[in-house]
């Protein structure tokens, strides 16, 4: 592990293990940063600004009521640093210290959201199994459920539907999570979504299907023959045409795809 990274870690474990202490009722003070007053070098007598230690402990219980607020906050951050690195390990410690799933940082992503962006998947997992909100959107209207089939993250696709993805939501194009897989050539997520009762033929504000997306935006392998067949077998139509009126077909016929013509042609696609 690079040294950065590790002292950054370091950081966010004593951080962690300081506030999970004061969150607890612990009687310590606590720094900027979250560590103890107590384990500081040269802590151990009061400084000579210090007040009395009777003003200490009214100032203690007069300000109790907004450090658990302080607390939680760091635990938090740390959360949403910790799964965008990818620390499964450091991400269950927060948890387990207090840390919120459904925190959020300034744009709306949740660690949830910043674990699937950095494609950690066992990060995720944790989180969602915490319960971190599946179809909580961030200011890009993209999802876990989203980031994850675009993403193709077949696992990690079925572990937010059993979790209560929504089939029906939808990315800042207007596209489901099969739009995203289709273009992105996932048949295993295809199908999960097909299962789940995505809609085949929903047309995004591109005005494309899930079937045109395969076709244009793919590259005519054999993954992408997988989900095209996939749709039709679903009972996509082979002559929704884009907003130029451009069929299915003739995009697959202009690109040399010859067996998705076929395929298209056996559903009378023209």
């Amino acid at each position: 592990m690079p040294a950065p990274a590790a002292r950054a870690r370091r950081l966010m474990v004593a951080e962690a293990l300081g506030l999970s202490g004061l969150l607890l009722g612990g009687a310590l003070l606590s720094g900027p940063a979250g560590v103890s007053m107590a384990a500081r070098p040269g802590s151990s007598s009061p400084s000579p600004a210090s007040p009395p230690p009777s003003t200490q402990r009214a100032a203690t219980q007069s300000g109790s009521a907004g450090r658990p607020h302080d607390a939680l906050s760091a635990l938090n951050r740390n959360l949403l640093t910790a799964a965008s690195l990818g620390d499964a390990a450091l991400v269950r410690k927060l948890l387990g210290a207090g840390a919120s799933p459904h925190a959020a940082d300034e744009r709306g992503r949740t660690a949830l959201l910043l674990a699937l962006y950095q494609r950690h998947g066992e990060a995720a997992r944790a989180l969602i199994h915490a319960g971190a909100d599946v179809n909580h959107k961030d200011d890009q209207a993209n999802s876990a459920f989203l980031l994850a089939a675009s993403n193709g993250q077949v696992e990690l696709v079925r572990l937010t539907l059993a979790h209560g993805a929504d089939p029906h939501s939808t990315d800042r194009y207007r596209g489901t999570a099969l739009t995203a897989a289709s273009q992105h050539g996932s048949p295993e997520v295809v199908t999960l979504l097909l299962q789940a009762g995505v809609p085949v033929d929903h047309v995004n504000a591109l005005g494309w299907t899930a079937l045109l997306e395969a076709i244009v935006l793919g590259d005519g392998s054999a993954r992408y023959e997988h989900v095209v067949q996939l749709l039709l077998d679903a009972g996509a139509d082979a002559n929704l045409a884009d907003r130029d009126g451009v069929t299915p077909t003739r995009h697959a016929r202009e690109r040399g795809y010859k067996t998705m013509v076929k395929m298209l042609m056996r559903v009378r696609g023209h």
